[in-house]
């Protein structure tokens, strides 16, 4: 059973891995190589500690301890009880959800380890908005990708926005980075895998005309916001897809068009 304990210093040391939560940069360079990461709510809580990773610690308001009672049992991490008004100097912003958790991060499979096994994989480049990290993982869990590979400059998954975006989604696809872009692009292609760019281009094939759903191994590739994939990443790619646009739109935002790809991909996928 963990131990709850009342903290009523914003300076105290054991809240050390809660602070200044909204400062990206410092977060960004500082959990990885701390080896942790921040899940927000008592859903994501849940679904972290159930996908198996180890709970350092929980920042819980008074109201939330009742409802993390059968967490904290189960947990022998401490648990510092707090104010709202502590959390909120502590982390940077008003904790709305009232339960944080300091969860202890696993090593990354390689590439290779990852594609043992999988069928339809999404692999990203240079996608370093967390929000549509977030959402993107979540419609690979929700549309049944069986794995994530990002570039080494894409935004990390298990940032505090990232998670709580996909609303724990990152926990259910597991994902790889590759060391070197786009060169380590063939042991995707080396594992069998067509890799399919999606692309606004005309001269890109229909999605459906492509019908990767029919496919034996389909790597789906994406690039960030705006600038989409890189003439790098385009020419290492098998074949250009495109989704058709109506009423003179030229391209959807990167989550919303991953979302439509990824049905297009597994639609009528044999288990």
């Amino acid at each position: 059973m963990a131990e709850i304990i009342t903290v009523d210093d914003p300076d105290d040391p054991r809240l050390a891995d809660y602070t200044g939560l909204t400062d990206v940069e410092l977060r960004r360079r500082r959990e990885p190589a701390e080896g942790l990461f921040i899940a927000e709510g008592e859903k994501v809580i849940r679904r972290a500690r159930h996908a198996g990773y180890e709970m350092r610690s929980m920042l819980l308001s008074s109201k939330w301890v009742d409802v993390m009672r059968d967490v904290i049992d189960e947990v022998p991490a401490p648990v510092y009880a707090v104010s709202p008004a502590l959390a909120e100097q502590v982390t940077g912003y008003h904790v709305h959800r009232g339960a944080l958790a300091s969860m202890q991060r696993t090593p990354l499979p390689t590439a290779a380890e990852l594609l043992v096994g999988a069928r339809r994989i999404v692999v990203m480049e240079a996608v370093n908005d967390h929000t549509n990290i977030g959402a993107i993982f979540r419609s690979a869990a929700a549309l049944g990708m069986d794995a994530v590979l990002l570039s080494p400059d894409c935004a990390d998954p298990l940032y505090r926005r990232s998670v709580k975006v996909s609303m724990g989604a990152v926990f259910s696809v597991p994902y790889a980075r590759l060391e070197s872009w786009p060169r380590d692009l063939s042991v995707v292609r080396e594992a069998g895998f067509k890799l399919l760019a999606l692309t606004p281009a005309e001269k890109a094939t229909t999605i459906d005309e492509a019908a990767p759903h029919t496919l034996d191994r389909v790597a789906l590739m994406l690039g960030a916001e705006g600038g989409g994939l890189t003439t790098g990443a385009l020419r290492a790619a098998d074949e250009w897809v495109r989704i058709p646009m109506a009423h003179g739109v030229d391209s959807l935002n990167v989550g919303a068009a991953a979302a439509v790809a990824f049905y297009a991909v597994t639609s009528g996928r044999q288990a």
